[in-house]
């Protein structure tokens, strides 16, 4: 029996998790030429980074699949600057319309040294911007930006650093590796 590839692909802004888009838009074709993987979860076409694909159903089942709770790690840039309360909010769970979420890991970090967005995010001259560790076992969708404009912060910035055992590391936005 074949062993099963798996690769760790750090996906661009603007990018579509799929490998075809009768739009035009930009895909994972675009960047990875392996026959037989798919993404195994999905990421925003405005979000960045790990993207886990796969010809292996089972992982690509464990990791999409909401109820294994599968540990989900981002680095958010919002607009603002968090309060404890808003912190503590989306610790607890923060009611989204379709239900109230589960509690979310979360604390504010330095601004991460990562590479230039193109095109780089909105600035307003008079607001602040501060950047979150956030960690999610849910994947509802467009969560983490519900999340934040629930508690005041817009997201500007999302970049997935983490799915369960694997990190995104140093891989460039559009490199991928081997798992």
């Amino acid at each position: 029996m074949a062993r099963a590839r798996t690769i760790l692909f750090n996906k661009p802004f603007r990018v579509l998790c799929q490998f075809s888009d009768e739009a035009g838009r930009s895909t994972l074709a675009d960047f990875v030429r392996m026959p037989g993987v798919y993404a195994a979860g999905r990421l925003d076409y405005d979000s960045e980074g790990l993207l886990v694909l796969t010809d292996d159903g089972a992982l690509q089942a464990r990791i999409a699949d909401p109820r294994h709770a599968l540990a989900k790690t981002y680095w958010v840039q919002v607009e603002g600057e968090p309060t404890r309360e808003a912190l503590e909010q989306l610790r607890r769970g923060v009611r989204l319309k379709d239900g109230i979420t589960l509690p979310a890991e979360v604390e504010q970090i330095p601004a991460p040294e990562i590479w230039q967005r193109t095109p780089p995010i909105r600035v307003r001259e008079r607001i602040p911007t501060s950047w979150l560790a956030l960690t999610l076992r849910e994947g509802r969708n467009r969560q983490v930006r519900r999340m934040t404009a629930a508690v005041g912060l817009p997201t500007l910035r999302l970049v997935r650093v983490r799915i369960g055992e694997y990190a995104l590391g140093d891989l460039r936005p559009g490199d991928w590796r081997a798992a």
